[in-house]
C-alpha cells in the first residue's frame, strides 16, 4: 500500500505546481524575478578584476535591455564607452570590460615582442572568458538569494491574505493547520517556478553570453580589432610643391624658434617663425639638396600635424595635408610629442614642489600619454599612405638635464624651489616612455628613428663646454641652440638613405 501513497503525493504536489502555473501570485512573481532582478544583479555584481599584458580590466556586465541581441562594451577612464561590435551576444547578459589608464610597465613591453605577442593573444581569450565567468558565478548566488527572498515575502503575503478570508468567512470554518498546509503546498509550488524559471532563464542568457564572447574573441588580434577603428585621412592642401628632395614636420624644436627669420617669407614662414637654421634648412645643408619646412612652433598631432592649427593670427593648413602636395620626395622628418603631452605643464609643476612624483599627474601623464599613442597611430597611418612612399624618420625626444643637475637652470626663478635629482629622474623617465611610443610606432611600421645626442643644461665641464639647449635667461628655453639644430640634423643625416646609395 506504500506506493499508492507515494503516488497520491506525487500526484498531488505536480496538481499544486500546475495550478501555481495559473495563479497570478506566482505569475507576477516570475516577472519580477526576471525583469526586476536580473537587472538588478547585473547592476549590483561588482566587476571582477584582472590582468592582461601589464594592464588592470575589469570584466562585468552592461545594463540590460529589451533589444534581442547587442555587442559587448568597453569602458575607458570611466566615460569614453565604446561598443565592441565583434563581440554580439543573443539575449540579455553581454560582456562589458572597463579599461583603467593604459600602463606602459615593463608587463607591457612583452607585446614589442612577436613571439610574446602570440602567447598574449593566446591568454587574452582565456583571461577574460575566466573573469566573466567568475562574474557570473557571483551573480548566479545574488539572483538566487533574491529569487528567494522576494518568494519567502510574497509566500508570506499569500498565508497572511488566506487566513484574513478565512477569518471573514462565517460560512465555512476551516483550522489552521489546514489553512497553513494549502498554503505550504502553494509556497512550495510558487518557489519551484519561480526559482527554476528564473534560472533556466539566467542559464541560457550565460549560455548565449559564453559562447558570443568566446566566439567574438577568436579572431581578435589587437586592440583596433576589438574596439575598431574610426580613422579619416587628411585631405591635400593648397598647390604642388615640387624642387624638394625632402621635408620636415613637427613642432618648435624642428622650426627652431630663437634664429633669424627665413628671407622672403611667406606668411607661414612668419607666423611659425621659420628661422634660417631650422632642422630642414640644416638637413638640406648636409645633403646638399632641397628640404621642404612645414614644422610650426605649438604643433600637435592633432592641432598643426593632422589638422588646421591657429599660430601667429593666422590658420595654418595641416601639416600632413600640405606634404600630400609635394611631389618627389625621397624623406619626411617627424619631430613631435611634447606639445601632445602639455609637457609644459610637467615641467612647471616640478619645478614648483619638492616632489612631483604624486599619483594625480601620474595618472595625468598615463592618461595624455594614451591619448597621444592613439593619435601617433593615425598619423603613422597617413605618413604610410604619402605619394611615393618616402622614407619617414621619427625624431627621438631629448632630454633637458643630466641626472645630477645643478646649476642655475636646475634652480630655477628666485620663487621656484628648482629641479631636485629626485623630479630630474622623473622627468627622463616621462621621456623615455614618450621615446617607447615613438619608437615602437616606427617600429610596427618599418620607419627609421634618429636618436639626438644633446649636451644638456647643466652638463658638467667634461661632456660639453656650452649646452646645446637654450636655458631659462634664453628666449625660448629647452629648445636647440644654433649648434643644437646642427646635431639635431647630423642625427638625421646619419639614417636617411640617399638614393643610389
Amino acid at each position: 500500500m506504500l506506493e499508492p501513497a507515494v503516488s497520491v503525493n506525487e500526484r498531488t504536489r505536480r496538481g499544486a505546481v500546475l495550478r501555481e502555473l495559473r495563479a497570478w501570485p506566482t505569475l507576477v512573481l516570475v516577472a519580477v524575478c526576471l525583469f526586476g532582478g536580473v537587472p538588478l544583479v547585473v547592476a549590483l555584481t561588482p566587476s571582477q578584476q584582472v590582468t592582461l599584458a601589464g594592464q588592470d580590466l575589469s570584466v562585468g556586465a552592461r545594463d540590460p535591455n529589451l533589444s534581442l541581441s547587442g555587442p559587448a562594451q568597453l569602458v575607458q577612464i570611466g566615460n569614453t564607452k565604446l561598443d565592441l561590435g565583434r563581440i554580439r551576444v543573443y539575449g540579455p547578459l553581454r560582456p562589458q570590460l572597463t579599461l583603467g589608464p593604459v600602463q606602459r610597465d615593463a608587463a607591457y613591453t612583452v607585446l614589442r615582442d612577436p613571439d610574446r605577442r602570440r602567447a598574449v593573444r593566446a591568454e587574452a581569450t582565456e583571461t577574460l572568458v575566466a573573469g566573466f565567468l567568475r562574474w557570473y558565478g557571483w551573480a548566479t548566488a545574488g539572483l538566487l538569494a533574491f529569487v528567494l527572498g522576494v518568494t519567502a515575502a510574497v509566500g508570506l503575503l499569500r498565508v497572511l491574505a488566506a487566513l484574513q478570508r478565512q477569518s471573514r468567512d462565517r460560512h465555512r470554518q476551516v483550522g489552521f493547520p489546514e489553512v497553513w498546509q494549502r498554503s505550504t503546498r502553494q509556497l512550495g509550488g510558487m518557489a519551484a517556478i519561480s526559482v527554476t524559471l528564473t534560472m533556466v532563464f539566467w542559464a541560457a542568457a550565460g549560455a548565449l553570453a559564453y559562447t558570443g564572447s568566446v566566439s567574438g574573441l577568436r579572431d581578435v588580434r589587437s586592440l583596433a580589432d576589438l574596439v575598431g577603428t574610426y580613422y579619416v585621412a587628411p585631405s591635400p592642401v593648397g598647390p604642388p610643391v615640387r624642387g624638394y628632395t625632402g621635408a620636415v614636420i613637427g613642432d618648435s624644436r624642428a622650426s627652431r624658434v630663437g634664429g633669424p627669420l627665413v628671407p622672403e617669407p611667406s606668411p607661414d614662414d612668419q607666423a611659425c617663425v621659420r628661422s634660417t637654421d631650422s632642422l630642414a634648412v640644416e638637413v638640406g645643408r648636409l645633403l646638399a639638396t632641397g628640404v621642404l619646412n612645414l614644422a610650426c612652433p605649438g604643433a600637435s598631432i592633432a592641432a598643426g600635424l593632422r589638422g588646421g592649427q591657429q599660430q601667429g593670427g593666422r590658420v595654418l593648413p595641416a601639416q600632413v595635408g600640405r606634404l600630400e602636395q609635394a611631389d618627389g620626395l625621397d624623406f619626411v622628418v617627424v619631430v613631435i610629442g611634447p606639445n601632445d603631452l602639455y609637457w609644459g605643464d610637467f615641467l612647471a609643476y616640478c619645478y614648483a614642489v619638492d616632489n612631483c612624483q604624486d599619483n594625480l599627474t601620474a595618472g595625468e601623464f598615463a592618461y595624455r600619454l594614451a591619448a597621444f599613442d592613439r593619435d601617433y597611430g593615425d598619423l603613422l597611418q597617413d605618413l604610410n599612405d604619402l605619394p611615393g612612399a618616402p622614407q619617414i624618420v621619427v625624431m627621438a625626444s631629448y632630454d633637458v638635464f643630466e641626472p645630477d643637475a645643478d646649476c642655475a637652470d636646475a634652480r630655477g626663478p628666485r620663487e621656484a624651489r628648482g629641479l631636485n635629482a629626485a623630479n630630474i629622474e622623473l622627468l627622463a623617465r616621462r621621456n623615455a616612455q614618450l621615446n617607447d611610443v615613438l619608437r615602437a610606432g616606427a617600429q610596427k611600421y618599418g620607419f627609421t628613428v634618429a636618436t639626438p645626442h644633446l649636451a644638456p643644461l647643466c652638463a658638467s665641464p667634461g661632456v660639453a663646454s656650452r649646452p646645446d639647449l637654450q636655458g631659462l635667461a634664453d628666449p625660448h628655453p629647452f629648445h636647440p641652440t644654433a649648434i643644437g639644430m646642427v646635431r639635431l640634423a647630423a642625427s638625421v643625416v646619419q639614417v636617411v638613405q640617399r638614393p643610389g646609395g
